[in-house]
């Protein structure tokens, strides 16, 4: 029986693509690098800021001092920044009051790091009770390292078994098949299903409601 659903956040509930390409272009324009399409980003996200950043640099300038000075100004920018065009996929909301009127324990496990999750959390999604809003914390470890999905499970007392793991990416099939948790991926998110499927993945949504066909 299903008790828990945790989600993934970007690309799974929310599309946050252009609030994060258009303040790593920001971090890049003014440290006097080339900027990005926005479609671009969908293929540099998943693995947390650090690795977003780096991706998204010069090949010749993937060095740590410069990595993290683009990083400090993408986060300068974005925090105050990431609701501008950032909203729910279509169906999510419901989806979300569906799932906590049958009693379901829901949460979120995110790479983004943990001021930002919680700020657009609470923005979009005001009158959902999560029982764990996690993102990236200094000293722990991003996906798909599954500490993060075994801790939300840890603090909601609810087993592997009555566990269901949602995700967009190879990096959430992953995180789930380290975590031991049955996965569920989102096809309306930033990466494709053959990427999932490379990796191990059966199940897959096309819509937000079809969820709901998971919940046992």
């Amino acid at each position: 029986m299903t008790e828990l659903v945790i989600f993934d956040l970007d690309g799974t509930l929310l599309d946050t693509i252009h609030d994060l390409g258009n303040s790593v272009n920001y971090a890049l324009q003014k440290n006097g690098f080339p900027l990005h399409d926005i479609e671009t980003y969908r293929y540099f996200v998943g693995n947390g800021i650090t690795k977003l950043i780096e991706r998204s640099l010069p090949d010749d300038q993937k060095n740590v001092e410069i990595i993290q000075r683009v990083r400090q100004d993408f986060m300068i920018h974005y925090i105050p920044h990431s609701e501008d065009l950032t909203r729910p996929y279509q169906g999510i909301p419901e989806v979300l009051y569906t799932l906590q009127q049958k009693g379901i324990q829901l949460a979120v496990a995110s790479n983004k790091v943990q001021l930002a999750t919680e700020r657009v959390v609470n923005h979009f999604f005001p009158s959902v009770h999560f029982a764990a809003v996690l993102g990236q914390r200094e000293g722990f470890p991003v996906k798909p390292d599954p500490s993060i999905l075994l801790s939300i499970m840890e603090q909601t007392a609810v087993s592997k078994v009555n566990t269901l793991y949602v995700g967009d990416s190879g990096v959430d099939v992953l995180t789930a098949k380290h975590a031991g948790l049955s996965f569920v991926g989102v096809l309306w998110g930033f990466r494709p299903q053959s990427e999932l499927e490379a990796l191990g993945a059966v199940s897959f949504v096309h819509t937000p409601g079809e969820i709901l066909h998971y919940i046992k």
